[in-house]
């Protein structure tokens, strides 16, 4: 839960780095969030609930625009990581490929020591978890 709500502390914070556990869990909890209130608005339209089907589905909109901006900051921070310039992220916008790819790219582990972009984050966290 830490990384998560690090990243909702870094909102718009396009500058630094992001580990891979970072980025992980708050991509995957942000998925499940979305997913449950995605279903759960299927699901109530189903059954003839179609007013709350329809508040859950203007909920599940509503979440996605919450977390647009720290997604991709989280993203761009995620790159510094790998020493890659935001502007990465951009491969994301060809079709299936370039999702693919980014993904690809942002499952692999981080430059060791300071990069341009900042410090090790794990080292940071390391120091934090020791003392």
């Amino acid at each position: 839960m830490k990384w998560y709500l690090l990243a909702w502390r870094r909102y718009a914070q396009f500058h630094g780095r992001s580990p891979r556990r970072e980025y992980w869990v708050f991509t995957l909890v942000n998925a499940a969030i979305f997913l449950v209130l995605f279903l759960a608005g299927a699901g109530f339209s189903m059954v003839n609930h179609a007013e709350t089907g329809g508040i859950t589905y203007i909920l599940s909109t509503l979440y996605f625009l919450a977390v647009f901006i720290p997604s991709i900051s989280c993203t761009v921070r995620r790159l510094h990581d790998m020493n890659k310039s935001g502007w990465w992220i951009l491969i994301s916008l060809i079709f299936i490929i370039g999702g693919v790819a980014l993904l690809v790219m942002l499952a692999f582990e981080g430059t060791r020591g300071n990069n341009p972009y900042g410090p090790d984050p794990r080292v940071h966290a390391r120091a934090a978890a020791i003392g």
